[in-house]
């Protein structure tokens, strides 16, 4: 009928769509074609731009458009400089030629920045354009640092989680020497804005050691001082409450329990007829390296020190070397390409071993140790409302091992379980988790069982055990003894990974 709009009819919808395709599929074939064709001549000009501009302005995701554009700037620039350099100006006007050739060249970096800015308005997620961005930047011959904060701004507040916008934030505002404060305002900001939000959350896990750092002697060290410590899990307990469903809050608040890292020490000695076996908490680097026993009046270096698995970086060594006293040694150097330092050997049990067990619980300050128990209570509370929340039953099990490892042991693992059930998918890292606190009780209460310590470690009781983590306490063993279940599983991986040396009639 006169006067209306003809509408499509699917089919002929379809049909028309395929048309189309074709056609800009038929067009992007021939561009390439032509691109490729001068690259493969080194015609790096205005053509070659042009080529490559409405491509990129439709689909900014092609890398090697990107690659080319880059080889043509600098060859813009290179003949810039050259054509600089065969004029040959008289002295009294160089500086003022010099200044309109940095000028064009500018020109030339500020047009493909300009092509940037367009392009993200088509992609603001688009990796090759933020990099794109951040090459520009460091070839002009100036760069504007604070107009990329404000593009940061600008995107950040069309989308507060883009993790490229954060990411490329992080580079410029050390570029445009953003205060440390000011930046951590902005982060609290989009947080309130947006409690999911990873991006904003390790953002600030980046600024808080800075601005806030732990001058106490806990060891290992806290992330940050103590008082803020306890600000910190304040406001993420209130994010995480907010939606017990978003992980990102409760990935942050691990971060806050769980960011200490085991601290460089002397996890176990063993010296036995023929060799003698040294484990660290953590690894260190084989190459160059150096180690000395040192006592009030003795010194012993070892001349032969090797990893035991032949690894460039590794937690245990051994060297063929024997040491006839080791209790008269107080403290172990270390020492290689990299670095230098001596770690102190806090206790013996006999000549012939030391051994220092893991340390199941961190200390904290009253303060922060009465914030942690408040919530602990809270997500006890919310579990009695959503007994399936994974997150918060990880959290509690968490919290527990943060306060009190030993009273709270058989409770953590029952929430392991528990999470087992809840959460199948992840069912065997909560096994592994439950088997890594397993050993640690059970190696601690092995250092205080002088009659068993060094010659029998006894696991065969603990079903639960999946794996054996921090396997470098066990070298001082002569026999571990294990489920038969585990000991199936461990043999096969020994034998196709781990070269065995014998200890003083075991192996390792």
């Amino acid at each position: 009928m006169h006067g209306r709009l003809k509408v499509r009819t699917t089919e002929e919808e379809r049909e028309r769509k395929k048309k189309e395709q074709a056609l800009k599929v038929k067009a992007y074939k021939a561009a390439m074609t032509k691109i490729m064709s001068k690259r493969k001549n080194q015609e790096y000009d205005d053509e070659m731009l042009m080529y490559t501009t409405p491509i990129l302005q439709r689909n900014p995701d092609v890398s090697t458009l990107w690659n080319i554009r880059r080889e043509c700037i600098l060859a813009k620039v290179n003949k810039l400089k050259e054509e600089e350099g065969e004029k040959r100006p008289e002295e009294e006007e160089e500086v003022e030629k010099k200044d309109n050739n940095e000028e064009a060249i500018q020109k030339v970096f500020e047009t493909e920045i300009s092509l940037t800015e367009q392009c993200l308005l088509v992609n603001p997620k688009s990796y090759n354009i933020w990099h794109h961005r951040m090459w520009l930047l460091e070839q002009a011959p100036q760069a504007n640092w604070q107009r990329e904060v404000l593009l940061c701004n600008k995107y950040l507040k069309m989308d507060e989680r883009n993790f490229h916008t954060w990411d490329y934030r992080r580079y410029v505002v050390e570029k445009a020497e953003v205060a440390k404060q000011e930046e951590l305002d902005f982060c609290t900001e989009k947080i309130k804005v947006n409690f999911s939000n990873y991006s904003s959350w390790h953002h600030r896990s980046l600024l808080l050691p800075v601005l806030y750092p732990y001058e106490g002697d806990a060891k290992p060290k806290r992330p940050m001082s103590e008082e803020k410590l306890k600000e910190e899990l304040e406001m993420v307990l209130t994010a995480a409450f907010t939606d017990p469903n978003d992980s990102s809050a409760w990935f942050y608040q691990r971060w806050l329990l769980g960011y200490s890292q085991p601290e460089l020490a002397v996890a176990a000695i063993r010296c036995s007829q023929d060799k003698t076996v040294v484990a660290f908490t953590k690894p260190i680097t084989a190459e160059g390296l150096k180690l000395t026993l040192k006592g009030n009046d003795k010194q012993f270096e070892f001349k032969d020190f090797k990893s035991l698995n032949n690894k460039i970086s590794d937690t245990v060594y051994y060297s063929k070397e024997k040491v006839n006293n080791l209790s008269d040694f107080q403290q172990l150097e270390l020492e290689s390409n990299d670095f230098k330092t001596l770690l102190e050997l806090k206790s013996y049990q006999q000549d012939k071993y030391y051994f220092h067990a893991l340390a199941n619980t961190t200390s904290y300050t009253e303060d922060v140790l009465s914030e942690l128990k408040s919530q602990l209570e809270s997500c006890e509370s919310l579990l009695e409302y959503e007994p399936d929340s994974k997150w918060c039953l990880l959290t509690s099990a968490l919290l527990m091992r943060a306060i009190n490892s030993s009273e709270y042991h058989e409770k953590s693992l029952e929430h392991l379980k528990q999470l087992q059930l809840v959460d199948p998918l992840r069912e065997s890292y909560y096994k592994d988790l439950a088997s890594k606190w397993i050993l640690q009780k059970c190696l601690l209460q092995w250092s205080q069982n002088a009659s068993e310590m060094p010659s029998k470690l006894d696991l065969s009781q603990e079903q639960q055990l999946t794996c054996l983590t921090d396997r470098q306490y066990l070298v001082i063993a002569d026999e571990v003894l294990l489920s038969e279940e585990l000991g199936k599983q461990l043999l096969i991986k020994i034998i196709k990974k781990t070269r065995l040396i014998p200890l003083a009639g075991g192996w390792f």
